[in-house]
């Protein structure tokens, strides 16, 4: 064999060689490179035929206290996500209704005799416990109608003239059709320590009654 012979044969060798390694409609295997990846079942593609999901930016996800799992996307509308209900307390602080749902100063309670106010009977209850000189308590005031909360509701523990209490004004709870009031005590308890509870009426009318407190 001459060598003009020879290197023609070896030149077709390479541009067979060549040609079997470049991406085409072969049926040839192509071997991983800067274009491609490998997948965990160990196949391998090239970067260009995984174009970015239009949804990938809402592939998170989860998981509720049952164990159902939901996109996190697919709450976005969901008023039962968001806090829809708050409530003050005597020194201001204001809490969502959801943080007290195993307080037990808010599940359980204690009824108090009905007071009497102007011409109302109104249905009381007492949380947090018995009154006690300097610490919060917590009133649940039912009045006989409702009015959607347009009535404003106020509480104290003491005296009538509210020397040294502090006045907690009534967040309603459309629910239950009841208001909720967070009052702290004076530091030194009076005689005859009373729940004064202050009832304004949408067109300005107040009435003042008052209700014997749980004391230790």
């Amino acid at each position: 064999m001459n060598k003009t012979s020879t290197l023609a044969l070896a030149l077709a060798s390479t541009l067979w060689i060549v040609g079997c390694g470049e991406s085409g409609d072969d049926g040839h295997s192509h071997g991983p490179g800067e274009g491609s990846h490998t997948h965990a079942d160990g196949t391998v593609h090239g970067n260009e035929t995984q174009d970015p999901k239009p949804d990938a930016a809402n592939a998170g996800t989860h998981t509720h206290a049952d164990g159902t799992v939901h996109s996190n996307e697919s709450h976005a509308p969901d008023p039962a996500h968001k806090d829809t209900g708050t409530h003050t307390h005597a020194d201001g602080t204001v809490h969502s209704n959801a943080e007290h749902a195993g307080d037990a100063g808010h599940e359980a309670s204690e009824p108090l005799a009905p007071a009497t106010i102007g011409d109302m009977k109104v249905q009381l209850a007492q949380g947090h416990g018995s009154i006690k000189p300097g610490q919060e308590s917590h009133l649940v005031v039912k009045l006989p109608y409702n009015d959607k909360g347009a009535t404003v509701v106020r509480a104290w523990i003491g005296t009538e003239d509210r020397t040294l209490s502090m006045v907690g004004k009534g967040d309603y709870t459309a629910a239950s059709n009841r208001f909720d009031i967070h009052a702290a005590a004076p530091r030194i308890l009076p005689e005859n320590t009373l729940w004064w509870i202050e009832i304004e009426k949408p067109d300005g009318t107040k009435v003042v009654g008052s209700a014997k407190p749980i004391t230790e």
